[in-house]
């Protein structure tokens, strides 16, 4: 299973390739667009998540490590902040 973000593409693609498909029954049609959809949906809750992941990594980067604690959930601890040095 692909988890990454840059995953996300991977899959998108690989939708529209299905949707694509010119043999597709219109049952088949209907199918592939109800799973379109539902990948939009989980798509578009990935990349909010990343993007708050992406403003709390800023949001300490910014302002220092004294607020690592609080966004840790969020940012775990790979992120560095430099704004202090």
């Amino acid at each position: 299973m692909k988890n990454k973000l840059s995953d996300l593409n991977d899959h998108l693609f690989a939708q529209l390739e299905r949707l694509s498909d010119e043999d597709l029954t219109p049952e088949q049609i209907e199918q592939e667009s109800k799973r379109g959809e539902a990948i939009v949906n989980v798509a578009e809750q990935i990349i909010r998540n990343a993007d708050l992941t992406f403003k709390a990594a800023t949001f300490v980067a910014t302002h220092g490590d004294r607020y690592r604690p609080a966004l840790s959930g969020l940012i775990g601890k790979s992120v560095t902040a430099e704004a202090e040095e």
